[in-house]
């Protein structure tokens, strides 16, 4: 993921830095809400923290700004932790809203739970998206980092109800019944084959499919 650190408090950035790309994702600095402004304008970023007090430009001036143009989940870093804050947070569309001090980790794990639950609409669609992995099921389309994947209808079936499952580990056998239908008169290499031809199309993102040995699979972020 791409993360925008805004925080007018230096040692606050390199610490969330730290932790950011530690997990393995990207991290960009600003030091006020009018350079996070002028960065979103000009990328796009998977997850926004942002910080209340600073100067130039507010916290909460600068998500509204950036919502104006730019649907990108927003945790907002605040020594405010009065009720009044966190209402009028989440009436500006912010995500997520954690009180000065906080842990590293609970922020990480925060941003690990928005990027989760993040779902768009396109054209009316619920689209869910999972880092560049997105997936609209009323439109049967799925995307891999912008570029529509060409699955076979099965493969759309199989990678639909292992999403409607998303964390619950699923048998082959119970894959066989709800997906290929109770008369399928195969057995369950059938799941193992469309599962490795889906993994194949879904490229990098093949790692949301995990195997569970002697089990099954499960989609899991």
């Amino acid at each position: 993921m791409k993360i925008l650190i805004v925080d007018d408090e230096e040692m606050i950035r390199g610490v969330l830095r730290e932790y950011v790309e530690f997990e393995g994702n990207e991290a960009v600095e600003a030091v006020d809400g009018m350079e996070a402004v002028k960065l979103c304008r000009e990328n796009d970023y998977d997850v926004i923290l942002m910080d209340v007090m600073m100067p130039h430009l507010d916290g909460f001036s600068a998500v509204k700004e950036i919502k104006k143009t730019k649907d990108i989940p927003v945790i907002m870093l605040s020594a405010r932790g009065e009720e009044y804050d966190k209402l009028f947070a989440f009436e500006l569309g912010v995500d997520d809203y954690v009180t000065k001090p906080f842990s590293p980790k609970e922020v990480m794990a925060r941003i690990q739970a928005v990027s989760k639950r993040r779902v768009k609409k396109v054209n009316g669609n619920e689209i869910m998206q999972f880092e560049g992995l997105e997936i609209d099921m009323a439109g049967r389309n799925v995307f891999v980092d912008g570029k529509k994947a060409e699955l076979t209808p099965k493969e759309y079936e199989l990678l639909f109800y292992l999403v409607r499952n998303k964390g619950i580990a699923l048998t082959r056998e119970k894959l066989l019944y709800d997906v290929w239908g109770f008369d399928f008169f195969g057995d369950d290499r059938t799941v193992d084959t469309h599962i490795k031809m889906l993994r194949g199309n879904l490229k990098e993102y093949r790692k949301f499919i995990v195997t569970l040995r002697g089990l099954g699979y499960k989609f899991e972020v």
